[in-house]
């Protein structure tokens, strides 16, 4: 006698709205607007939120991974002991900025540099800067607009309580650099040699500009870059997702906490 076949047991709890099908092509089409090329199932998940989809970060995951909509990992290699007392997070913006530089290059003029500055607290571009020769004057011009947009002109003493981490590359230890901040009232916060994550905040930018910017355009000169460079970063902060403050958009966060502060 034929034994009577058993459904499988359904999942506990409540059942989603949305099958696999319609959620991956959901993520299909967050990707497709999206105007970034690495963002992973938890941006993804955040994306599908506030088009009123709310499913599970596991789920956005499997489903990227079996569709193999995933953006590209890098492996990081085993470190030792990187543990420091303090942190390089702040809890309003214009306290503390990171800066750093990068080369790239182009068909006309060759290599070239871009230099930025980046808010500690809020992870928004303050000032960026692409130069042919990448020494202590194009290093400032970061700086220099930070200080314009943000801090509400250019004048002596008038970024008091404001710090600036770098590293010790020579466009930040010229002595023209060094005057310059003091002039401004900043206060300058070098890494630790050999310790680039107490830099992390513009190391992992200028990461990012590479992956969705550098490494994906061929510039056919400098002018060209600077434009690209350009929209990049107005698109970064005006609609990069920043994972640790919820999902948040760096301008949106700014204009919050200052006016909280105000």
């Amino acid at each position: 006698m034929r034994e009577p076949s058993i459904a499988p047991p359904k999942k506990r709890g409540p059942q989603t709205r949305w099958s696999d099908e319609e959620v991956v092509e959901a993520i299909r089409e967050v990707l497709e607007e999206s105007p970034f090329l690495s963002e992973g199932h938890r941006k993804v998940r955040a994306r599908l939120r506030k088009k009123g989809i709310r499913v599970g970060k596991n789920r956005v995951l499997r489903l990227m991974r079996e569709n193999r909509l995933l953006a590209p990992v890098r492996r990081n290699h085993a470190h030792g002991d990187r543990t420091h007392s303090g942190t390089i997070i702040t809890e309003r913006p214009d306290e503390l900025w990171g800066t750093d530089a990068t080369r790239f290059y182009t068909q006309e003029d060759g290599w070239c540099w871009f230099f930025g500055a980046i808010d500690h607290c809020v992870e928004d571009i303050v000032g960026w800067h692409v130069a042919k020769i990448g020494d202590r004057w194009a290093a400032l011009e970061p700086i220099r607009q930070g200080v314009r947009t943000h801090l509400g002109g250019f004048a002596p003493k008038i970024a008091l309580g404001l710090g600036l981490r770098h590293d010790w590359a020579p466009q930040y230890t010229a002595r023209q650099f060094a005057a310059e901040l003091r002039w401004l009232g900043i206060r300058s916060t070098p890494a630790y040699v050999g310790e680039p994550e107490c830099n992390g905040i513009i190391e992992r930018f200028l990461r990012t500009l590479k992956e969705e910017c550098l490494y994906v355009h061929d510039f056919k000169n400098l002018e060209e870059a600077r434009k690209t460079i350009g929209e990049f970063i107005e698109a970064y902060n005006n609609e990069w997702l920043i994972e640790r403050h919820g999902h948040r958009i760096p301008a949106e966060l700014r204009r919050q906490l200052t006016l909280q502060a105000a």
